[in-house]
């Protein structure tokens, strides 16, 4: 008997997962690109300002999808990352933002990755570091307009640079 490759239902959450995220940024009028070889990044999101015309910048989005979310006090959700992937991302100038897509409850958590680890310090050499998300960013139509903020905001810091740079 041949057997053949398998759609296992880490495939399906993960697709699902893609979906649930891609709704809300299109629904903002922004527009998300896949990446078809995932290196850290799934999403990368494009944003418009209220002319429609397209703005510098963009933000990256890296998503997980469990069936197994693991809640700590009913304020926190536990992850484990790959320090691989934290590397990628620590490095990156634009927002890098954090999914994890719990699939039994059909929502969503986000952190900012480079925000969040300014303020919780770690050691690279391990091979995982566990994040906590916080519960009350779950992710929603007003959680992508902050994803731009963010962006906006890492625009500043650099066009401030260059001016000093210049005087």
């Amino acid at each position: 008997m041949i057997t053949r490759k398998k759609r296992t239902r880490e495939h399906i959450i993960a697709d699902i997962s893609v979906n649930y995220v891609e709704h809300f940024i299109v629904t903002k009028g922004f527009s998300v690109e896949r990446v078809q070889g995932d290196y850290g990044y799934d999403l990368v999101m494009f944003t418009y300002d209220t002319d429609g015309e397209i703005e510098n910048g963009q933000v990256y989005l890296q998503l997980k999808a469990t069936d197994h979310i693991n809640k700590i006090d009913n304020s926190k959700v536990a992850f484990s990352v790959s320090t691989k992937d934290l590397n990628l991302w620590l490095e990156e100038p634009m927002p890098v933002i954090l999914i994890l897509y719990d699939a039994i409850q059909k929502e969503a958590y986000w952190l900012y990755v480079q925000a969040y680890f300014e303020k919780h310090k770690i050691n690279l050499n391990q091979k995982y570091i566990t994040v906590y998300f916080d519960m009350k960013n779950a992710l929603n139509e007003e959680t992508i307009n902050q994803f731009r903020e963010y962006k906006i905001n890492v625009l500043k810091q650099v066009k401030n640079m260059e001016i000093q740079h210049d005087i």
